[in-house]
């Protein structure tokens, strides 16, 4: 097999891996339960949360803010890098939102729907900013490389 084909196949099984870890952070993992009483958990008005993790006397720890505010970007990040290896034609940062954009849509409305999260067009900012931040860096890394030949 060409090193390029094992190069594909590899970012292949990469992209499954975080994707499926993805998925059960989403819906199982950080002690996620079940909210069966009440009515469905959206925010529909952008930077409603993100503005409430910055008002600092509302009694939210800084780790909540921390690991609300920066692992809804972390999280999205290895999809920006990774994506636009294994299919060329997603090298934009438009291409990427236009395929990040509705897989993280039925990724906030499954956890509205099954009731372990909510929906918040907060967490698809984050997370968008997430995938064109691995893309940057990935920008930058051929950037590092094109300079030191």
């Amino acid at each position: 097999m060409q090193p390029r084909g094992v190069w594909k196949i590899l970012l292949a099984v990469l992209l499954i891996a975080y994707t499926s870890a993805l998925v059960y952070w989403m819906f199982l993992g950080f002690g996620r339960t079940v909210h069966t009483e009440g009515p469905f958990r959206y925010n529909l008005v952008p930077l409603r949360t993100v503005r409430l993790y910055f008002d600092l006397g509302n009694g939210v720890s800084f780790s909540k803010r921390l690991i609300n505010l920066l692992g809804n970007v972390a999280v999205f990040a290895p999809f920006g890098l990774l994506l636009p290896l294994r299919v060329r034609r997603l090298q934009s940062f438009i291409r990427l939102a236009l395929l990040a954009v509705p897989g993280i849509l039925v990724l906030e409305t499954l956890q509205m729907l099954l009731r372990v999260g909510s929906f918040d067009i907060d967490d698809l900012i984050l997370n968008l900013l997430g995938v064109w931040t691995g893309y940057g860096v990935l920008l930058l890394i051929g950037r590092a490389r094109i300079s030191k030949r």
